[in-house]
């Protein structure tokens, strides 16, 4: 057994915040949480690693990025979505075609992850068989978990992306094949959006879906112009989640990325088949996509979890995120004069952490029965405040100031990965 110690944090519900100072946390030798407690244990036969004054909270999980958009990270910002895609993103993606270049890449990526407290993802990799499993190599060497997609895309690729139909299926089924070796990183079918692909390939990956149990993940109603082109597209679905649910891609654990424009029809269709909202704050304000209405969804009992959607998103740190989450919500709350409450602080912190979670059925911030996922927060870079601070102060601010160099320890899986 071992026991860490701590200021310990988590919010096991929508805008709930639970603190015990100088709690514990024991774990079994598997690194399994057997349990949360006030305070560690007289006598306990088990090994100490005792934090001190720090903050010990459940890590963040990133439900929506997009890897092989890593290197162009701050580039494009002033375009809308297509433009964007076509002048910068697809001839980014274009160059994991080199394994090498991919390598480098991903293992980058994965270490700078992990050191912001990112242990769980939910991640688009591109049409590139082997440098995705590339990617999935250097996530788990890191100790990042979760899915990645090797996207499909057999049409509107802007001309630097290209794969057929039958090169589609039959580098997803190479891919699939190839996933057994991962451990803690699996595979999740990823049909980039509608527009991207066939009624062939999206009526082929809604029968592999069903036949192999696989999740799947793509983007809903990021934009006004793109809903356009998929009615164009689809003119038999009176909404665009329909062109996902007619091939038997909209059901329970799939996700979608942005829902900017998702009305009440398409919202309820959410909730009903059990797919999740990847809110994604800062693409949708770069990319001038528009403003998530994230309380509506969450009041209406939808699923939402945070995504960086990098590089639509600029950001890569889960922490910006949830704060970023926390802004673009009062902007809609003042341009709806208040008639759409904004996230308060606890709300978009259990939204970037315990929301995620979940959905990998790890539930309630510091899952008992689930392998540990935390990080280890030292506010001694912090400005020193005037007077003692509460605890739920020093959350707030370690929320809002935190940076890698502030997270001391990272633990995922029940494995400490970073730091001491």
């Amino acid at each position: 057994m071992r026991l860490l110690l701590g200021n310990i944090l988590f919010s096991p519900r929508l805008g709930e915040l639970t603190a015990i100072p100088r709690g514990a946390l024991l774990l079994r030798d598997d690194g399994v949480l057997e349990d949360v407690l006030p305070a560690a244990p007289e006598g306990a036969d088990a090994e100490t690693v005792d934090y001190g004054d720090a903050l010990i909270l459940p890590s963040f999980v990133d439900m929506h990025l997009h890897a092989p958009q890593y290197p162009m990270l701050g580039m494009g910002m002033d375009l809308p979505l297509i433009d964007w895609l076509n002048t910068y993103t697809f001839k980014t993606e274009a160059r994991f075609a080199d394994e090498a270049f991919a390598r480098r890449t991903y293992r980058r990526l994965a270490e700078e992850l992990i050191t912001g407290g990112t242990t769980r993802v939910c991640m688009f990799s591109s049409l590139h068989t082997d440098a995705t499993l590339i990617l999935m190599e250097e996530l788990e060497r890191a100790g990042v978990t979760g899915y990645v997609g090797k996207v499909n895309m057999d049409r509107n690729s802007g001309g630097d992306l290209n794969e057929t139909t039958e090169e589609s299926k039959r580098e997803t089924l190479r891919w699939l094949d190839a996933c057994d070796r991962f451990h803690f990183v699996k595979p999740i079918l990823t049909p980039r959006f509608t527009p991207s692909c066939t009624d062939e390939l999206m009526a082929w990956l809604g029968k592999l879906a069903e036949q192999r149990g696989l999740y799947v993940q793509s983007h809903l109603s990021e934009n006004r112009g793109e809903i356009a082109w998929v009615k164009e597209l689809h003119p038999d679905c009176a909404q665009y989640w329909e062109t996902y649910a007619k091939y038997g891609l909209w059901k329970d654990h799939t996700v979608m990325a942005h829902c900017v424009w998702s009305d009440e029809r398409e919202r309820a269709a959410m909730r009903e088949h059990g797919v999740t909202v990847a809110h994604c704050a800062d693409s949708n304000i770069n990319i001038c996509s528009g403003v998530a209405p994230v309380r509506t969804l969450l009041d209406e009992g939808v699923s939402v979890t945070l995504g960086s959607d990098i590089a639509g998103g600029a950001m890569l740190a889960m922490s910006r995120v949830v704060t970023t989450s926390i802004r673009v919500s009062k902007l809609r709350c003042m341009k709806t004069d208040g008639r759409d409450g904004f996230l308060t602080v606890d709300e978009a912190f259990y939204l970037g952490t315990t929301a995620g979670h979940r959905w990998f059925g790890a539930d309630g911030g510091f899952a008992k029965g689930k392998p540990l996922h935390a990080i280890v927060v030292d506010e001694s870079g912090f400005p020193e405040p005037v007077r003692e601070l509460t605890l739920r102060e020093r959350f707030e601010r370690c929320i809002y100031l935190m940076d890698k160099s502030a997270i001391r320890a990272v633990w995922s899986e029940g494995r400490r990965v970073a730091g001491a």
